[in-house]
């Protein structure tokens, strides 16, 4: 519940299965509900008025079997039912009745407790007036018969003080847990089991979000993976009567990046999970591989602190950063160009960098696939935490930027 309104999940339908306690039995259907909604006040007060109604036949066949008068005995146990249906409703309902209200959480909760303490009071009350003008009636038929006196039983004045305590302390026990007290206890601890169900439900779906996510970055690594395998292979086969050596230094760069991405192909699993250092290795094999490709016009620089490189690291992200550098920065200008892939920390926060000296940043550079991919598994694994960059640089070029939070503490 927040303070603005009490009304955070609905009085009339049912609680999660998750949040019930011991709502399965059919004694305790009524749980099934909010505490101190309606339906549950109607359940309740049901199943307390079958116990009190056979407390009342209890009773009336007991006055009736000692006093002799059967009217007499049929109006005691009139008296307990009612006395002891009020006594049971009265806090409850009026607990209802503020619940209803849609209050402030602070405002309602107050109003309950002082609900069921006028319940309490009312209990007092009732009860006084009930055990009072049974205990009459059945003295004076009793005392008719010569089967009792009105003497009283002494008690002497130190035991009195004593006697009055514990005889307010059983009525306030009875009283309270009889007309709501163990109710009152349930509806606190009603909305922190909801709110814990909620988070459950949160994390659930959030798992659910990333195990998506994951098989969206698999579908997409086993999709960029060939096409980028069947492009090298081409300018391997121009290259093979052109420059043999070329196509030869092609294949050597080629090799060192599949052994680099393979062992990740094949494990579907590991395939999600990466270190910082397999991503750079990945991105550095990646571009030696263009360099040759795009015949030594491209220069390049992988730089990262060596204790940075064992911290767990999204895998393809940084290489689809320096995809579209070479896509989008290098390749439609002539004459050289440099990509510098960095990794460092901003107090505790990773942070990677694509710079490139390229034709900068174009309209619609920042929409396709690729970077969508990379924002979708920023926001999955990281939440608001994370944030994904494109800039353009004075002069020319344009820098990509991944920031990530601090890592938790263990």
């Amino acid at each position: 519940m927040t303070d603005a309104t009490s009304a955070r999940y609905s009085l009339q339908q049912t609680l999660p299965a998750e949040v019930l306690v011991g709502g399965d039995s059919t004694w305790g259907r009524y749980r099934q509900y909010p505490v101190f909604s309606l339906r549950w006040l109607r359940g309740r007060s049901a199943l307390f008025a079958v116990f009190i109604a056979l407390f009342a036949a209890l009773s009336m066949i007991g006055t009736a079997a000692a006093t002799h008068d059967y009217p007499l005995g049929a109006l005691a146990g009139a008296h307990m039912f009612v006395a002891f249906l009020l006594m049971a409703t009265t806090g409850p309902a009026l607990a209802t009745w503020v619940r209803h209200r849609r209050w402030p959480q602070r405002r309602e909760r107050l109003g309950v407790v002082l609900a069921v303490l006028a319940g309490m009071g009312a209990s007092y009350f009732v009860d006084k007036w009930a055990s009072t003008y049974v205990e009459k009636e059945v003295e004076d038929a009793l005392v008719e018969q010569g089967l009792a006196t009105r003497k009283k039983p002494d008690i002497s004045p130190a035991m009195k003080p004593v006697v009055m305590v514990l005889n307010g302390a059983v009525l306030v026990g009875i009283y309270g847990l009889f007309g709501g007290g163990l109710a009152l206890r349930a509806y606190f601890s009603e909305d922190r089991r909801w709110q814990e169900n909620r988070r459950r439900q949160e994390i659930e779906a959030l798992r659910a979000q990333k195990q998506q996510s994951d098989l969206r970055l698999g579908l997409l690594q086993a999709q960029v993976e060939p096409h980028f395998l069947f492009n090298t292979l081409a300018s391997v086969r121009a290259l093979v009567r052109q420059d043999p050596g070329q196509a030869e230094a092609t294949l050597d760069a080629l090799v060192d990046h599949l052994r680099a991405t393979i062992p990740k192909l094949r494990d579907g699993e590991a395939m999600l999970h990466s270190t910082l250092g397999q991503q750079l290795d990945i991105c550095a094999s990646y571009l030696s591989l263009m360099k040759l490709r795009m015949g030594g016009r491209l220069s390049f620089a992988v730089e990262a602190d060596a204790s940075l490189r064992a911290r767990p690291f999204p895998p393809l992200l940084l290489i689809t950063l320096v995809e579209n550098a070479i896509k989008h920065g290098i390749e439609p200008q002539p004459g050289p160009g440099r990509v510098d892939v960095r990794a460092s920390l901003r107090g505790d926060r990773l942070v990677l960098s694509v710079v490139d000296d390229g034709a900068g940043l174009q309209p619609g550079l920042g929409s396709g696939m690729g970077l969508a991919n990379v924002r979708d598994q920023l926001a999955t694994r990281f939440g608001e935490g994370a944030s994904l960059s494109l800039r353009s640089l004075a002069g020319r070029g344009a820098v990509a930027e991944i920031i990530l939070p601090p890592e938790p503490t263990p």
